[in-house]
């Protein structure tokens, strides 16, 4: 999975779960926070976070947050990152080396989970997580409380 056309930028505020203020080229501007969670000790005012410009110029907002900095660690920001990193991983044999089927959202019984990766021999449920809460260097999950979480 790769990023297109990245820019670094200083975080300001956020004033709701979906947009945040951040300093760009001397700028203040309006960017989509593409996580949902607190991530109230990731997003400090002063914090250097990364930007990927969007491709439709009809959004809202231009750019996407993505990523944040915290200390020496670069840490993802973008809640479908996980599934689409995973999803590559499985399909090029990362996960079993005799993969017949790869099905995302898959629904067993009365639940849906990411994935089941399918074998011959059998079905593999998978679900995928990104994490990003920290304390103390441990990566911790969830950090917000939910139903599923």
């Amino acid at each position: 999975m790769h990023y297109q056309n990245v820019r670094a930028a200083k975080f300001i505020d956020r004033p709701n779960r979906f947009i945040a203020h951040v300093e760009l080229d001397g700028s203040v501007e309006t960017v989509h926070v593409k996580n949902t969670g607190r991530c109230r000790e990731l997003l400090v005012p002063g914090c250097t976070v990364y930007l990927e410009k969007g491709t439709n110029p009809n959004r809202k907002t231009a750019y996407d947050l993505i990523a944040v900095e915290k200390g020496s660690s670069l840490i993802n920001m973008d809640a479908q990152a996980p599934n689409k990193v995973f999803a590559e991983w499985a399909a090029a044999g990362g996960f079993l080396s005799n993969v017949t089927a790869i099905r995302p959202e898959y629904t067993y019984g009365g639940s849906r989970l990411d994935f089941c990766i399918e074998t011959k021999e059998r079905l593999h449920l998978v679900e995928v997580k990104g994490v990003t809460l920290e304390e103390n260097g441990n990566a911790l999950f969830p950090d917000a409380p939910t139903e599923r979480g």
